[in-house]
C-alpha cells in the first residue's frame, strides 16, 4: 500500500479527502507546522504528498522549501483556489509541484495521484478509482406502500433506510446518521412537524437536511409546511426524477 502524507489545517476538506483516500492508500495527516512536517517525512517516507492550501496564507514558505531542497524526488499535489495557489506559485516552475484548482472532486484527486505515482498503486485497480460511498437517505412515513415505493426509486442511487414513525426515525438516526431525511408531514401520534422539532432540538443532528413529503395540496397547508423552513417539500406520491433532483439539490449528489 502506497504512503500519502496529507498536510493542512484540520478542516472539513482535509477530513473528506482523508476519509476517501484512506480506503486505498495509507494516509497520514500532518498539521502545517514545519518541524512536524519534517518529522513526518522521516518516519513515513511518503510516495506522494498532498498539501491543502485552505487557510495557509499565514504559513511560511518553509514547507515548500523542505520539499524543494530536501525531498525534491517526492511529488507534491496541492489543492487550492487560484488565489491560494498564486500565494506559492514560485514553487511550481518544475514538475515536482502540481495544483488542483478547488472545487475538485475526490475522483479527480485520486486520478491525479495515480498519474504522479504508479497507476497500479491502488488496491482497487479499477478505471474509475475507488468507489464512492452512497449517501444515506432516511425515509419516514407511516404508509408501508409509500415507504417501499420510495425505497425502490432511490435504491440504485442512495443507501436507503425506511421507518414508519417519528420515534423510530430518531432511533434510526442514533444508530446510523443519514445525509438527508425524507419526512412525511402527516403522521399519527408524532407528525412531521413534531419529528422535525425533535431533530432540531438535538445539536448533534440538527443540521441534517429534511425534505417534507405531504399529501395535502392546499395553500394554507403548504404555507404551514414552508414555515418550518425545511430543505424542501414534495407532494405525494413523488415522481422519481423530481425526487432525486430535490435530494441532489439538498446534499449535492
Amino acid at each position: 500500500m502506497r504512503n500519502i502524507l496529507l498536510i493542512g489545517k484540520l478542516n472539513e476538506l482535509v477530513k473528506e479527502i482523508n476519509g476517501y483516500l484512506s480506503r486505498v492508500f495509507h494516509v497520514q495527516l500532518s498539521s502545517e507546522n514545519t518541524e512536524m512536517v519534517r518529522g513526518m517525512l522521516k518516519v513515513l517516507e511518503p510516495d506522494l504528498v498532498i498539501i491543502c492550501l485552505v487557510g495557509m496564507y499565514d504559513v511560511h514558505d518553509g514547507i515548500f522549501q523542505i520539499f524543494q531542497n530536501e525531498y525534491s524526488s517526492v511529488p507534491v499535489l496541492t489543492i487550492g483556489t487560484e488565489e491560494e495557489w498564486k500565494h506559492f506559485m514560485q514553487y511550481y516552475t518544475g514538475n515536482q509541484f502540481e495544483n488542483l484548482i478547488r472545487p475538485v472532486s475526490n475522483q479527480q484527486i485520486y486520478d491525479a495521484i495515480c498519474k504522479r505515482i504508479d497507476p497500479n498503486a491502488a488496491e482497487e485497480k479499477t478505471a474509475e478509482g475507488p468507489k464512492e460511498e452512497k449517501k444515506k437517505v432516511l425515509v419516514v412515513d407511516d404508509n408501508g406502500t409509500t415507504l417501499r415505493s420510495i425505497k425502490n426509486m432511490l435504491d440504485a442511487v442512495y443507501e436507503v433506510t425506511i421507518v414508519n414513525s417519528g420515534i423510530n426515525a430518531l432511533k434510526s438516526i442514533g444508530k446510523k446518521r443519514p445525509d438527508l431525511i425524507l419526512l412525511d408531514y402527516e403522521m399519527p401520534v408524532c407528525d412531521g412537524r413534531q419529528t422535525l422539532e425533535m431533530i432540531r432540538a438535538d445539536e448533534e443532528i440538527s443540521d441534517i437536511p429534511v425534505i417534507f413529503l405531504t399529501g395535502v395540496n392546499d395553500r394554507e397547508h403548504i404555507e404551514a409546511v414552508l414555515a418550518l423552513k425545511p430543505k424542501g417539500y414534495l407532494l405525494k406520491p413523488p415522481v422519481k426524477e423530481r425526487l432525486i433532483e430535490e435530494i441532489k439539490k439538498a446534499i449535492g449528489s
